[in-house]
């Protein structure tokens, strides 16, 4: 049986009408993970839109779906962890660097973030007059469950289908956490990326894929499995010869496509990612200087902190003092 503020929040979504005299407070659903949920921008009801980041371990279950706005369609970009989405026998499972839709209707999806996990993700959510009003002319190519939505042609929940995420798309998550962007400009920055997802994950796809695009998606898959592999071994990576044949091609090859597809090298890659996990160990008041240099493969605890303030332009052991804006920073 819903509770009744949900069945009319419910019915006044699938309107495109929303009430402040219908509760609904997402926050509700994450106080358990305290500062692991942060809005990064947007609001469900005003913008039509919202991005959200969350880094936190869960100690049991988590109930996902209690953050789901009634008649909202959401996407995850899921990078660690393991969660799924379901209503009825349709299921869509998201384990790490995986993507996918949803959407909220008449009857509540149940949404579980597994126990004892690390788990990082963003979500995109979505009112149903915002996308209307940008995709209403795109009807014919988009899934059924985002142009039922529009169309009002159906109040069902649903889930659609997740893929693996691409090197883009995980270099995109980075840079909604920090938009290369003056503040005055986020809204229309924000708003571009929310089409541009739209894009990406709404749209059914097509049948014919050409051999430009077929060699474009297997660079992309040995730039994702280096990344992977990479993201394991932190602390001990294998070399260029050895990551060649585990992705199973030549390590020149391999080197001239990575950097092509991330736009850097792979030992810069490799240094971005031991950053940014030394920068959370510091931030968590857990690691000092050295236990957190070592966390991350540098037996130099000199090249460590010169490689530190090169990346976020202070020492690391004023990092967890540091202002927002410099801890935010990574080039």
């Amino acid at each position: 049986m819903l509770p009744s503020a949900w069945k009319n929040q419910a019915a006044a979504a699938q309107n495109g009408r929303f009430s402040p005299d219908l509760p609904f407070a997402e926050v509700n659903a994450w106080r358990s993970v305290g500062a692991g949920w942060k809005q990064l921008f947007g609001n469900f009801q005003s913008l039509g839109f919202s991005f959200e980041w969350h880094d936190f371990t869960t100690k049991e279950t988590l109930d996902w779906g209690r953050s789901f706005h009634p008649g909202s369609l959401e996407i995850c970009l899921n990078l660690i962890g393991d969660g799924f989405v379901q209503v009825g026998k349709t299921r869509t499972d998201f384990g790490p660097f995986s993507a996918g839709f949803y959407r909220q209707a008449g009857t509540p999806l149940e949404a579980r973030r597994l126990t004892g996990q690390e788990h990082q993700f963003i979500t995109i959510e979505f009112s149903p007059q915002f996308l209307a009003h940008h995709l209403n002319d795109y009807l014919s190519g988009l899934h059924p469950l985002v142009s039922g939505m529009i169309q009002n042609h159906s109040n069902d929940s649903g889930c659609g289908p997740a893929h693996r995420l691409t090197s883009d798309q995980q270099q995109l998550i980075h840079t909604l956490r920090h938009p290369p962007v003056a503040t005055q400009a986020q809204k229309l920055w924000y708003q571009s990326k929310a089409l541009e997802l739209t894009a990406s994950f709404l749209f059914q796809p097509q049948n014919e894929e050409f051999f430009c695009d077929r060699q474009k998606r297997l660079s992309q898959d040995r730039v994702e499995k280096v990344i992977s592999i990479l993201r394991n071994s932190l602390t001990d990576p294998p070399t260029l010869e050895e990551l060649g044949k585990k992705i199973g091609c030549s390590h020149f090859y391999l080197s001239r496509t990575f950097s092509k597809e991330a736009g850097m090298t792979i030992p810069q890659y490799l240094r971005q990612m031991r950053m940014e996990k030394a920068a959370e160990l510091l931030k968590s008041g857990k690691y000092n200087v050295t236990e957190a240099a070592m966390e991350v493969g540098y037996s130099s605890l000199s090249h460590f902190s010169q490689a530190f303030h090169e990346t976020y332009g202070c020492c690391p052991g004023l990092y967890p003092l540091a202002p927002n804006h410099v801890r935010q920073k990574a080039k």
